[in-house]
């Protein structure tokens, strides 16, 4: 009897301590602003009035399946936990920012990288931040998905006199909230797929600075002419907005420049759509990273971003998305080396810079940086 007495009361206890940490995770995604908000009310019905938004969330242009099944997230978790060889640098990677010089002349774009997909674009006398995480993890809690360690830390005070923020979705590799808060007064205005804006409100960006772009609708800062064009993939922040925001490319065009930002994308044909009806293109930064054949529809594999380039007739291509985080199986160097053996192939002309290297757009090729580090 004393027995059963103590296994009841243990399994009291277990049941009432899981209850509460269940309860506590579900208060802290409703109540910490780092999940942002989602649309409600009047905004709502604009935003559901999106040929792209059927049956209560965005959809994408061709079908699109991510479901894995037991054995698939098994097998995920295994080589997660225990095949970490390669998957992160050995060593700091080498960084060197300097944010403090000007544009040389009105005509000219330049490109510093932040690692994955966050970039400085210096085109025409703006300045502009594309997906700026430039936070320490990607992720709602700071001990998840840790940015790989640089040899300079990327200083957000250093940041000023930001003319546009272009974010492309709102997953936390690419809108961090901290970043946001810390930047969002010495930037002029905030462009963002439908529905992403609703995030910034909650983090205190008034709405005069935000605009929000569905598919192939433009918007004009001076003489740039910034368009939203479709991708392949989803979004959501939380448990509950999945698919809830846009997601979206980029195209930037100024007087002298055509630059393509893929954002976050699997491979289709709307690459090809988008080189018929904006190309060519100067310059494109395309996804290559995170990648995994169980989640192709959402994420291309290196040699489909080369060819991603080459649909949009982009004349000089960077692949993004990549040097910043572990969030798949791959090897951290994986990506580059790929697309590099894939665009000598292909005859295309890749670019990519050391992390807070300023490159000119149009000048030579940059050095395979990664060799030295494993």
């Amino acid at each position: 009897m004393n027995i059963l007495k103590i296994l009841k009361k243990t399994m009291i206890t277990i049941v009432a301590i899981t209850a509460c940490i269940v309860l506590g995770v579900f208060i802290f995604i409703k109540t910490a602003p780092q999940f942002g908000k989602q649309v409600e009310g009047i905004r709502l019905s604009e935003i559901k009035a999106s040929p792209n938004y059927q049956e209560d969330h965005f959809q994408n242009l061709v079908e699109t399946k991510m479901d894995m099944g037991l054995k698939d997230l098994g097998n995920v978790m295994y080589e997660w936990l225990f095949n970490t060889k390669g998957k992160s640098p050995s060593q700091p990677i080498p960084a060197k920012f300097d944010l403090t010089t000007e544009n040389i002349n009105d005509t000219s774009a330049h490109i510093t990288w932040f690692g994955h997909s966050a970039i400085l674009l210096e085109i025409e006398g703006y300045k502009l931040l594309l997906d700026p995480m430039l936070g320490p993890a990607s992720s709602p809690v700071p001990f998840m998905t840790k940015r790989f360690p640089y040899e300079e830390p990327i200083r957000l005070d250093d940041i000023n006199d930001i003319d546009a923020v272009i974010i492309s979705h709102d997953h936390y590799d690419h809108l961090d909230y901290h970043t946001i808060t810390t930047i969002h007064e010495k930037v002029g205005h905030f462009y963002t797929a439908l529905a992403v804006g609703e995030h910034l409100r909650r983090w205190g960006v008034p709405d005069e600075k935000i605009t929000e772009l569905d598919w192939w609708e433009s918007s004009s800062l001076g003489s740039l002419k910034f368009t939203a064009a479709p991708a392949r993939h989803f979004s959501g922040r939380g448990l509950s907005d999945r698919n809830k925001t846009q997601w979206a490319s980029w195209i930037i065009k100024g007087a002298h420049h055509n630059i393509y930002f893929s954002g976050d994308s699997g491979y289709a044909d709307h690459f090809k759509e988008i080189g018929q009806k904006f190309g060519p293109f100067d310059f494109a930064m395309v996804e290559c990273g995170q990648y995994n054949e169980r989640w192709a529809a959402i994420h291309m594999m290196p040699e489909q971003s080369v060819q991603a380039a080459i649909d949009v007739t982009a004349k000089r291509m960077m692949p993004i998305h990549w040097g910043g985080f572990q969030l798949a199986l791959h090897t951290w160097k994986d990506p580059v080396e790929r697309a590099k053996a894939e665009a000598t192939k292909k005859g295309v002309q890749l670019v990519h810079p050391c992390i807070g290297e300023r490159i000119e757009v149009k000048k030579e090729p940059t050095k395979a940086w990664w060799l030295d580090i494993q």
